[in-house]
């Protein structure tokens, strides 16, 4: 609808985790380069979480897509409101793990030989369960500890990363089982004003523009209404391109971007 009146190739502030967009901040990176480790590492389990909206996806995504290529099994659980026999059942679907039985030792016996298979291959299997918050029992969170005892005398046979909000952080200290199995644990913030700046002027350039769009009044209530949370960021911004391709304007001002915050109250 805008991208040709603002010389744009491609929507810059769609929500979606498309790699191309990562901005990489200080706490990215930080964030990236341990979650990275955990897989180069072998460890067992890693634990990542953030307020809502942060980027936590779109992290995920990235790893997915830099570790494409044949020697990784990833299995990315999107959705875990499953009781414990409904994730295994879930975990051997994500691997392409073929099964007709539904009983959890024949399920188990399938994903061991299935891993034991990967290391002879000389490949690791990765299970990445996102919005592991919304797991509703102990009995589901035990089931994933006990993924962490396929291992072999110095390593282990998968990694294991629990993503979530930061009430997650909590969930995991109330089961001591678990927790002492986190080998990595990162916690995404939100933006400051500086990296809200430069977000916003990456997802841009990635897009195809260079030139500045925003004024710095502009970026300014961006950022106060956002928080620094790149998700309602790039609903903002998103929001006030049609808006200034609708009214014709040259550069995008604080007075659009207060005119969208006071239409949304």
């Amino acid at each position: 609808m805008y991208q040709e009146y603002w010389k744009l190739n491609l929507r810059p502030f769609e929500n979606s985790p498309d790699p191309r967009f990562l901005y990489h901040s200080a706490e990215h990176d930080e964030a990236l380069m341990r979650l990275l480790y955990a897989i180069q590492s072998s460890k067992g389990a890693a634990l990542l979480t953030g307020e809502y909206g942060c980027g936590k996806t779109l992290l995920m995504h990235t790893i997915i897509n830099e570790l494409s290529g044949g020697q990784f099994n990833i299995a990315y659980l999107t959705n875990p409101r499953w009781g414990a026999s409904e994730l295994i059942q879930e975990i051997l679907y994500q691997l392409e793990i073929s099964f007709n039985e539904t009983s959890r030792i024949e399920m188990l016996h399938k994903l061991n030989d299935f891993l034991f298979n990967s290391v002879r291959e000389e490949k690791h299997t990765i299970i990445i369960v996102d919005e592991a918050q919304i797991i509703g029992d102990y009995e589901t969170f035990e089931e994933l500890r006990l993924l962490l005892n396929f291992q072999l005398n110095d390593r282990f046979l998968l990694t294991l990363f629990l993503v979530g909000q930061p009430e997650l952080k909590d969930i995991i200290a109330k089961i001591p089982q678990l927790n002492q199995r986190i080998a990595v644990r990162y916690h995404l913030k939100r933006f400051s004003f500086e990296d809200t700046k430069n977000y916003i002027q990456y997802r841009l350039h990635v897009a195809g523009r260079d030139e500045p769009m925003y004024t710095e009044a502009a970026l300014m209530e961006i950022y106060k209404s956002s928080q620094g949370t790149p998700r309602s960021i790039n609903n903002l911004c998103d929001l006030s391109l049609v808006i200034g391709f609708g009214k014709h304007l040259q550069q995008i001002d604080a007075d659009i971007i207060v005119g969208i915050i006071e239409s949304e109250k």
